[in-house]
C-alpha cells in the first residue's frame, strides 16, 4: 500500500475530486428518495454518502496547509457532483410525473398518440391571453413520455407526490376537518 504522503498532490486532488463527485451524486439521489418517501433507500444512501465524504474531507483537512490547491479540487468535485447527480436522476426517472401540455391545434394528435402508448391523461379546454387552448394532463413515468411530449406542445411538469392516507404531507399531521356549526372555532350564527 502506498503511503498518502508519497502521493503527488495533483493525484490526491483528482482522487478528492472523484470522491466528491460520488458523494454529492449519492446525496442528490438520496434527497430525491427522501422526498418521494423511500425511507430505506434514503437511509442506506445517506450512510454511503457520509462515508465517502469523510474520506475526501479528511485528506483535505490533513494536507491543506502543505497543498492549498486541494481546496479547488474539493469544490470542483462538489460542482461536478451536482451535475452528475441531476443526470442520474434524469436517467433513473424516479417516480411519476404530471405533465401539463398546452396546445393550440395539435391536442387531438397528442391525445391519440399518448393513449395509444397506454398513458393516463385528461383533457380540458382553456383560455390563454391570445385565444383558446387545449390542456392535456398526463400522468407518466420516466423520460420517454417527457421526450415524446416535448416536441408537440409547450409543457410544464412536476413530480407527483405520493399521498399518505390520513396525513397532511405538508404539515406532517392529520388533515384538518372543516369547522362545524357551533364549533368553538366558528362563530355561532342564528338566534
Amino acid at each position: 500500500m502506498i503511503p498518502v504522503d508519497a502521493v503527488p498532490f495533483w493525484l490526491l486532488g483528482m482522487a478528492i475530486f472523484a470522491l466528491r463527485i460520488v458523494d454529492v451524486s449519492i446525496g442528490t439521489v438520496r434527497t430525491i428518495f427522501m422526498v418521494q418517501g423511500h425511507q430505506r433507500w434514503a437511509v442506506l444512501l445517506g450512510f454511503f454518502e457520509v462515508l465517502v465524504w469523510l474520506l475526501a474531507v479528511s485528506q483535505v483537512v490533513i494536507r491543506i496547509n502543505e497543498s492549498p490547491w486541494l481546496a479547488p479540487f474539493f469544490a470542483g468535485g462538489f460542482a461536478a457532483g451536482v451535475w452528475v447527480g441531476m443526470a442520474i436522476e434524469r436517467w433513473l426517472a424516479l417516480g411519476r410525473y404530471v405533465i401539463r401540455l398546452i396546445s393550440r391545434s395539435r391536442s387531438r394528435e397528442i391525445v391519440e398518440s399518448l393513449r395509444g402508448h397506454g398513458h393516463v391523461l385528461a383533457t380540458f379546454v382553456g383560455e390563454a391571453a391570445d385565444g383558446p387552448v387545449n390542456l392535456v394532463f398526463v400522468s407518466a413515468r420516466g423520460p420517454r413520455v417527457r421526450t415524446r411530449c416535448r416536441s408537440r406542445a409547450s409543457r410544464a411538469e412536476a413530480p407527483r407526490r405520493p399521498r399518505r392516507a390520513g396525513r397532511d404531507r405538508a404539515a406532517g399531521r392529520p388533515p384538518r376537518r372543516p369547522p362545524r356549526r357551533g364549533d368553538a372555532r366558528t362563530p355561532a350564527t342564528g338566534p
